[in-house]
């Protein structure tokens, strides 16, 4: 069975109402709001709204003050994988990715998919080295790009070797 997905993450309360505030992982809200519940129905969801920062602020059935809202900091707001909308062609989830094991076209084991970033201009790969160095960098990053990640399975990611930044 699949893992879990982590749609957001809730990183404090937002006023005195019970209100939390998220860290989104996806697209913005609409995947978020299309869910009623998360964490296997442990987590209600009332209503959900963007906060004009990139995150969201959303009012949960379980929280109802404060401090029932800042008990939730650092929960991640999770939803079975079939709960999310089907892919289109050439289309993926980042969760898919997590944990694969990195190759290299030349067939190099380097590492451990580790986290999917995007700080603007495309979707970077975090690789874990494996091993992991006593000196110098544990990780590497590699951008999402034809040039770089050639291409991934259920079973692994692979890289160009010029990128596997040995």
């Amino acid at each position: 069975m699949p893992a879990p997905v982590t749609l957001a993450a809730i990183t404090g309360a937002h006023g005195v109402a019970g209100e939390v505030r998220l860290k989104l992982f996806g697209e913005g809200i609409a995947t978020l709001a299309k869910q009623k519940s998360f964490n296997e129905g442990a987590l209600t969801l009332v209503k959900v709204r963007e906060d004009g920062k990139g995150g969201a602020i959303a009012r949960l059935a379980e929280s109802t003050s404060r401090a029932d809202a800042e008990k939730l900091r650092g929960t991640a707001l999770t939803v079975p994988r079939e709960a999310l909308p089907p892919l289109a062609e050439g289309e993926f989830y980042h969760a898919d990715l997590l944990g694969l094991p990195v190759v290299t076209d030349t067939g190099e084991a380097v590492g451990t998919v580790l986290a999917i970033e995007n700080f603007g201009a495309t979707d970077i790969v975090e690789i874990a080295r494996t091993p992991a160095p006593e000196k110098g960098p544990k990780t590497f990053m590699v951008p999402l790009i034809p040039a770089a990640v050639l291409g991934w399975d259920e079973t692994r990611l692979v890289i160009a070797a010029d990128f596997a930044d040995n």
